[in-house]
Formats: structure tokens, sequence, C-alpha cells
């Protein structure tokens, strides 16, 4: 099926661009900076293929190929045709159109080579996903999320091992750092030695890679903001969920919630001491805030208050049994109004009402796709104003999660 779906995009993505853009041609996405650093440029370019290819209903497998053939490709190029005139000190950036114009050809390219020569698609079992973000009724939409479901393929990893990634980020003072972490977090976990042999330490070092990284570009261009972070990487049997802040991720097996993470709170015990012994302080002001100014006591960014809002992560680790229903990752503007407990009766309701009226199957595939969004809508209907965050993944089919719960006659 998911050969011949592959098939047809690529017809129709040969169609809109039959050849390389030509020079005058405008980029079919604009990048958001003028200039890049060469360092960003691999997350960059991986979002705008991604996203580029799944606007036009690319399969998910061919994606993760197409965009890894086209990266790889450009990361190999000479780029000093692109370098930006800088002064003595001014550190090196390069035209972001100009090179990302280079990375779409490349991309084209692929799809050319692919559909003239297509091999067979890899086999990967792919897990079903729901998501959904509003702003709602705040000024700016700071929240930012990622689902990788092939992790593996996107970055070239040949170790035989399947992994699926899953973030939320949720910004504030500004959407930058939000920004940034979404486009260069599981890139720089990609690229960590011990990602199997060590994901945790391997999670924790990409954490503060990219914080080291947001730093540099924050003193270039004089940005302020932070951001939460909550990440999920499900390496073969494996859950690792790595955090900052006070975005939470909360596991349901047959059920049942199981807390899988603790947030970092300033009022927190642990975190007040840390922050205290740093020689800062925890007050409470509407809420309890590091120094005055911060409700969370870690997260990227927030340079004026280091270290005492920390971007050291902390990580946890489940063996996966099989009789998980689902991994839910939020922000606190989804938690604050909505109780872990009341999760899976909540996603139950969902998935019960959306398969009614329909082919059972049919039904139950289409409602847990919505679940998400019915999720957010009650974090909103129970009085969330914060921008709201909702990222599901089902573990096993939502059919049988339906069958299992349904009362024994």
């Amino acid at each position: 099926m998911e050969e011949e779906e592959s098939r047809c995009f690529l017809s129709r993505f040969r169609g809109e661009f039959p050849a390389a853009l030509e020079k005058h041609t405008p980029l079919p996405m604009k990048p958001a900076s003028p200039k890049i650093c060469p360092e960003h440029l691999h997350g960059t370019s991986l979002d705008l293929g991604l996203r580029l290819l799944q606007d036009r209903g690319a399969p998910s497998v061919l994606g993760s190929l197409l965009c890894h053939a086209a990266v790889s490709e450009l990361l190999e190029s000479d780029l000093t045709m692109f370098h930006c005139q800088r002064e003595e000190e001014e550190p090196l950036l390069l035209d972001s159109e100009a090179v990302l114009r280079v990375f779409v050809d490349a991309l084209i390219n692929a799809a050319l080579r692919w559909q003239l020569s297509a091999p067979a698609l890899p086999v990967q079992p792919q897990r079903l996903v729901s998501s959904h973000a509003i702003r709602n009724t705040r000024r700016k939409m700071e929240d930012k999320h990622v689902i990788v479901p092939h992790f593996s393929l996107l970055f070239g990893l040949h170790d035989g091992v399947q992994r699926s990634y899953l973030a939320v980020f949720d910004g504030h003072g500004g959407a930058d750092a939000a920004s940034f972490a979404s486009l260069q977090l599981h890139v720089s976990l990609s690229r960590q030695k011990d990602l199997t042999s060590d994901p945790e330490r391997a999670f924790k070092r990409a954490f503060k890679e990219t914080d080291q990284m947001f730093h540099q570009k924050a003193r270039r261009e004089r940005l302020r903001s932070g951001s939460t972070a909550v990440a999920a990487l499900i390496q073969g049997q494996r859950l690792l969920v790595a955090w900052l802040g006070d975005s939470q991720a909360l596991l349901v097996r047959n059920g049942k919630e199981e807390e899988i993470m603790d947030p970092h709170k300033p009022d927190r015990e642990d975190e007040r001491q840390r922050v205290e012994a740093l020689g800062g302080c925890v007050t409470f002001m509407g809420c309890w805030r590091v120094n005055g100014t911060y409700a969370v006591s870690r997260a990227f960014g927030d340079f004026d208050q280091k270290p005492f809002v920390s971007s050291e992560a902390d990580v946890s680790s489940v063996e996966l049994q099989g009789d998980e229903d689902f991994l839910l990752l939020a922000c606190d503007g989804f938690f604050d109004s909505i109780k872990p407990c009341a999760v899976p009766g909540l996603v139950l309701e969902a998935l019960r009402g959306g398969a009614q009226g329909s082919g059972q199957g049919q039904g139950s595939q289409e409602a847990a796709l919505r679940v998400a969004q019915v999720l957010v809508s009650q974090a909103k209907d129970a009085g969330s104003s914060d921008n709201i965050t909702v990222v599901l993944m089902f573990l096993r089919p939502p059919l049988e999660i339906l069958q299992d719960s349904a009362p024994s006659v």
C-alpha cells in the first residue's frame, strides 16, 4: 500500500517540480531568517524538506528517505559561495535563501532518482500519532512540536534499531528558543555516538549542546526568550523521556496512567534547594518563581538567569512490555487544567464517540487522529487560557484499546 502511495506521490511531486528551481523562482517555503549559521543548516533543511513533503501528502517513510538523501548531498557540498560578508570578529553565516535553494534542488533530484529507479521501501511499522495545538487566548503562539516517526531513516542510522521521536516545546518571552530547539534537538541527538549504548547520557548531552548553540544565536541576535521541553525517543522496545521545565509526558498502560517524570518547578523541594545553593531564591509572586522572574526552574535559553534556570535535562527510561496504550506529551497549558488521572478516560471517551456511526475499524482510526484535538478542547473548556499543545502516540491499535476497555457481559 505504501509503495503504491509513494509512486502516486512521486508522480504528483515531479509534476509540480519537473526540474531544478529556476534562478528567480521563489522557494516553496520562505526561510525564517535571511542568514543561517552553518551548524544550524542540518536542522533547518530537514524542517523545510519534511514540511514541504508532508504538505503534499508524501508517505512518511519515503519523506524520511528523500530528506536524508537531500540533506546529505547539501552537507557534502562546497558552501563557501554562500558565505555572507562579515566584519573581522563576526561569526560565519550563510545566505539562507541561496543555500536552501540548493537543498530544495537536491530534494527534487532525489525524487527524480527514486521515480526512475525506486528500490523497495524498508518495512517500518508506524504507530498512529494524533497532535493538535492552539494559540488560545494568548497574543502569540509560542509552542512548537515535532514528530519524527522514522528517526533512524531520517538520519541514516544503520544499526538496525527502529526509532521514533516526539517533542513539545513551550516558549516564554517569545518563540525563538522553542523554535530553535524544535529544529536542532533531534539533530543533536542523532549525532551522539553513545545513542545506542547509553541513550540517557546521549539525550542529556543533546539538550546541553542545543542550549549552547542557542546561546550563541541569542547573543548574536540579542534574543531573550526561553522554552521548556519534553522529548521522547522510542528506541526498539525502550522508551526514553527527557525534559526541562514543566511540560510533561504521560504513559498509559492498560487504562492506567503511570508517572514517568517529575516536572521542574521552582517549588519542587530539590529544585528550590538547588537554586538557593547557587545564591538565588524562590519566591511566590502569583506563582512560585526563580528570583522573582521565571515560573520554571529549568529551560532552554533564559540566559539572564543562568545557572539558576538550568539547562541540565533529566531523563527517565521505561522498557515497553507491549501492554502500553499510548504516550502523551503536552505543555503546561494542558496539564494546568487537566489532571493526569483524567487523561485515560478522556481518550477512551474520544475514541468511543468517534467510532460510533461508522465502520468500527475505520471509525476508531479516524477518531484516534482527532483525540489530541478533543483533549485540547477539554483543556480550554476547563479554563486554560495558555497556548495548548498535545501530541499523543498510540502504542497499540486504538481498536484494541477500545475492545479491552469494553465491559464484560
